[in-house]
């Protein structure tokens, strides 16, 4: 008769069915920790892609087109003449060579990009177009491809060439567009007479064109085509202006502008693609522009179209200015990101060490009876990768989802390293827990243990690090590249290390006056919060990380906000203001103070061309009432003074800046010319740094009831009110005056999505270290639940009420709650003190520094170090309250006790 074998059940699969819920519980840790950090990435690349794209847009396509162009050459490239050169097969045939090369190094809009010739401009002396200071206009003459297809006609029809074109045409065809026809009264049937060298060409205006994208590359790289500028002569004396416009000649006429001036060009125009703007890629951007401007790319460019060919482009600038904000911004998102990073690691290893804890009975067991220690490991990662794996690509998953059109390779990597994590904590865990056979575990007295060598040269390591990245990063500020982030992270290490050291020193001096007490609970629970060891280790690391992280994050927050009000402020010079290039309708600062929302209205004039002593250097000259503008300045905190230094005297006292104080003299007389002719004598009694009425460095503020009359009357008038009606002030507004608001200006500050987006990102990191740093604490209490549900139960039948259970709890959680609160609130602080010398705000809080208000300085937030102290020291109360009454409701409890009493 033969034996059955017995039938062994597989290890994973009987492990995940004795704990289903801790493995539900992990794959959902793992999971959501996985898409955090495969989220991440991805945002980041999605706004700073988006902020490239606006940068783009903002710079307009006369800086981000490439522009090839040649003149008329000497003698023609292969023996070519320039009429070959300039026909219309030929530029079309160079088009086609170029576009290959530029598009290998800069990926071309085709539909966008253009071919043609131009003029450089030709003064016309046609009576009828108009002369604003008696200077005849001029135009230039372009022959560009594509005109059909680009515009609109809204009135004739689209020029023609007259048969046969050639450099002897005297008559052709053109067109302009509707911008250019209601500037320079042209109208379908007018004639435009341009010098040539040798005779005239006739140009007749047979429609009238309306761009079907302005903001193209093909109307917009050279502006002139769709709006006609006004111009100004360089000659000395007064201004001396005239009209500059386009007249578009069908593609067949280029050979007309050759005899229109000696130098016209020929030009190829490549508009950049914008799918094909990624941020991750500005340093290959940065490099084929310049190889395209001087280099390799320029060589190939010149032999596939013209020895003499030039290449220009700002999009160079437009990369070195988004790269500036860009390393100023991110520096402060990795901030964030590595202190969220840390704490999630810490969690996951938390997770790890409440598995093991939970078995180490079991792990202590197979030891015993002969396990390997490879062969314990390997089962135990066998079993975690089980569970682990699909979680993380499931969280994996969800962030490519909800985040599409980033990069895959850094989303994937952060997903992997956190699976890996997971993966390896509880098998770490047990190796260093099971290192060695032994049936029972050692008593954890944090109070009597003393610190290895080891741990103190690892200390010190760390503590060396954390100098050196502090002593960085106050040196080369946010240059300092990843030391920005880590500074902060390891400087809450360091101060968790050194809490850690002095936490046994408090709970020994705080046990001997605890003994003394009435009663046996004070005394019990400073005992039971000195029985734990390494196991506070990570909880406190967690906490002063998040708590250290949350207090940086916040301040930078609060910088930035602070730094864009201010600037507004700054700007504006109160809630709204309205201004004139000539005096206000009398009655007008009335009607704007009857207006909703309005609580109080200053009148000022300002003469912008104030000259004082003669000078040709110009000073801005307020005039203003005292009194209501003294309280204006003292309400808005820009340069407050007393009434009383501004009454109208002989000279007239004056307020000034600094700059204007150095550079004319205090307590002299001062004769200022004004913008009429008419002077008024001052004297500079007083000096502010700011003031309301004038943005800017110079100024000059005086009783305006001492100036001329014409100087006088006002110009401007500062609103003061929580919320102006904007709207309604527009319309009381005279039609060329312009009208400001406060709020409105402050948006401006933060137009690129790469501010705002870096804000986005940056708090929901802040956010999700928060959470992190409560599910370690959650996960500290969790350890210790078993281990207080029986102490309890055990003191319950010695006589222990349930009050005295919940008060023991507490007093047992409050000292680590209270270590963790107050040091990670001074650590907060101190990172913030250390740093912030290295970390300018202004970047991040402004898009473009308009102003000369004082720079953005990251500050302590009280409200960012307190709010999550406290709300370290509640959750840690109330967590203890609530496991204490749920264990006093327990049935054991109630068997085990030998009494009740209250």
């Amino acid at each position: 008769m033969r034996s059955v074998p017995a039938v062994v059940a597989p290890w994973v699969r009987t492990r995940l069915r004795a704990a289903p819920g801790a493995a539900a519980a992990l794959a959902l840790l793992v999971a959501l920790t996985a898409c955090l950090a495969g989220a991440l990435p991805r945002a980041v690349d999605r706004y700073e892609d988006t902020g490239l794209r606006h940068a783009f847009d903002q710079a307009r396509p006369d800086r981000t087109t490439v522009q090839a162009s040649a003149t008329v050459p000497d003698y023609g490239s292969g023996g070519e003449t320039p009429d070959v050169l300039f026909s219309p097969e030929v530029l079309r045939q160079k088009f086609g060579e170029l576009l290959p090369v530029i598009d290998g190094s800069v990926p071309v809009d085709r539909a966008q990009s253009a071919y043609g010739v131009t003029t450089h401009g030709t003064t016309v002396t046609d009576p009828w177009l108009p002369r604003p200071t008696g200077t005849p206009a001029k135009v230039t003459l372009v022959a560009q491809n594509g005109l059909a297809g680009h515009a609109r006609v809204l009135d004739g029809r689209l020029p023609r060439a007259p048969g046969r074109v050639d450099t002897s045409t005297s008559r052709t065809e053109a067109a302009v567009s509707a911008a250019t026809a209601r500037t320079l009264h042209i109208k379908v049937g007018s004639v435009v007479h341009v010098p040539r060298f040798t005779d005239t060409l006739t140009v007749r205006i047979t429609g009238i064109l309306a761009p079907r994208d302005p903001a193209g590359a093909y109307w917009s790289t050279m502006p002139l085509l769709r709006t006609p500028a006004l111009e100004r002569l360089p000659d000395p004396g007064p201004p001396q202006t005239y009209w500059h416009g386009a007249l578009l000649l069908p593609q067949e006429a280029t050979l007309t502008v050759l005899g229109v001036e000696q130098h016209p060009l020929r030009y190829w125009n490549f508009a950049p693609r914008p799918a094909s703007r990624h941020a991750h890629d500005l340093g290959r951007l940065r490099s084929a522009v310049a190889s395209l401007e001087s280099g390799p790319g320029l060589r190939r460019a010149r032999s596939v179209a013209d020895p003499d060919l030039e290449v220009s482009t700002g999009l160079d600038d437009v990369v070195t200015a988004f790269s500036r904000l860009r390393s100023g911004v991110s520096p402060l998102v990795a901030v964030a990101a590595a202190g969220t990073a840390t704490v999630a690691v810490i969690v996951l290893f938390m997770a790890g060490g409440l598995a093991a804890d939970r078995r180490r009975t079991e792990l202590v067991l197979l030891r015993a009876r002969g396990a390997s220690l490879p062969g314990l490991t390997g089962r135990l990662l066998a079993e975690t990768a089980v569970v682990a794996v699909p979680a993380g690509a499931a969280g994996l998953t969800a962030a490519l989802v909800l985040l599409p059109g980033a990069r895959l390779g850094p989303a994937v990597t952060a997903a992997v390293a956190v699976t890996l994590t997971a993966c390896a904590a509880l098998p770490l865990h047990a190796v260093l827990a099971h290192r060695s056979v032994r049936l029972t575990g050692s008593r954890e007295d944090l109070t009597a243990a003393r610190p290895s060598r080891r741990r103190t040269v690892a200390e010190l390591t760390l503590l060396a690090l954390a100098a050196g990245a502090v002593a960085t990063l106050r040196g080369r500020g946010t240059s300092a590249g990843q030391l920005v982030a880590l500074a902060p992270v390891l400087t809450g290490v360091i101060a968790a290390l050194l809490l850690l050291r002095l936490y046994p020193l408090l709970l020994r001096r705080l046990a001997r006056p605890a003994g003394r007490l009435r009663g046996a609970v004070a005394p019990l629970s400073l005992a039971r919060a000195g029985r734990t060891g390494a196991s506070a280790v990570l909880p406190l690391l967690a906490l002063l990380t998040a708590l250290t992280t949350a207090a940086f994050g916040g301040s930078v927050l609060a910088g930035v906000a602070d730094a864009r009000d201010h600037a507004a402020l700054y700007s504006v010079g109160a809630d709204a203001r309205l201004d004139s290039a000539t005096p206000l309708p009398a009655g007008l600062a009335a009607r704007a103070g009857a207006l909703p929302g309005v609580r109080g209205v200053t009148a000022v004039s300002i003469a912008y061309q104030a000259r004082p002593d003669d000078g040709v250097d110009a000073v801005p000259l307020v005039g203003v009432d005292p009194g209501g503008y003294g309280r204006l300045s003292a309400g808005t905190g820009l340069g407050a003074f007393p009434a009383g230094e501004l009454r109208k005297g002989d000279p007239l006292p004056a307020l000034a800046s600094p700059s204007v104080a150095r550079t004319y003299g205090v307590r002299h007389p001062l004769t200022v010319r004004l913008e009429d002719g008419s002077t008024v004598t001052v004297r500079i009694t007083a000096v502010r740094d700011t003031t309301p009425a004038v943005p800017g460095a110079d100024f000059l503020v005086v009783d305006r009831a001492g100036l001329p009359a014409v100087a006088e009357r006002p110009t401007s008038l500062l609103l003061t009110g929580a919320h102006v009606d904007a709207a309604g002030l527009r319309r009381a507004a005279p039609a060329a005056a312009t009208v400001r608001v406060l709020a409105e200006e402050r948006a401006r500050y933060a137009d690129s999505p790469l501010q705002t987006g870096a804000g986005h990102v940056y708090t929901a990191a802040v956010a999700a270290g928060a959470g992190f740093a409560v599910l370690a604490l959650l996960l500290a209490l969790l350890r210790a639940a078993p281990e207080r549900a029986a102490l309890l139960a055990r003191l319950r039948t010695m006589g222990l009420t349930r009050a005295q259970g919940r008060r023991l709890l507490i007093l047992e959680s409050l000292p680590q709650a209270l270590l963790a609160a107050l040091g990670g609130a001074l650590t907060g602080w101190a990172a913030i003190r250390l740093l912030s010398p290295g970390i300018d705000l202004t970047t991040v809080a402004l898009a473009t520094a308009r102003t000369s208000a004082d720079p953005a300085v990251l500050r302590p937030d009280p409200w960012s170090l307190t709010l999550p102290a406290v709300t370290v020291v509640l959750l840690a109360v109330g967590v203890a309250a609530l496991q204490a009454w749920w264990t006093g409701r327990r049935g054991s409890v109630r068997e085990l006790r030998a009494g009740e009493g209250r």
